[in-house]
C-alpha cells in the first residue's frame, strides 16, 4: 500500500522543469499574432509607397 505521507515528505521537484519553465519565459516566441501585425505593417507601407 502507498504511503502517501511518506510520498510527500521524500518529494523533490525535478530541476529540469525549473530550468524549462526559465527558458520558456525568457524566449522569445513568435505567435500568430505577430505574424499578422508584420503582415498588416507590410500592406500599409506598400499602399503608402503606392501614394508616393
Amino acid at each position: 500500500m502507498i504511503n502517501y505521507d511518506e510520498e510527500i515528505r521524500n518529494f523533490r521537484s525535478s530541476l529540469d522543469i525549473s530550468a524549462v519553465e526559465d527558458q520558456i519565459v525568457q524566449s522569445d516566441l513568435t505567435d500568430m499574432k505577430d505574424i499578422l501585425l508584420e503582415i498588416l505593417k507590410s500592406e500599409v507601407q506598400e499602399k503608402k509607397d503606392e501614394r508616393g
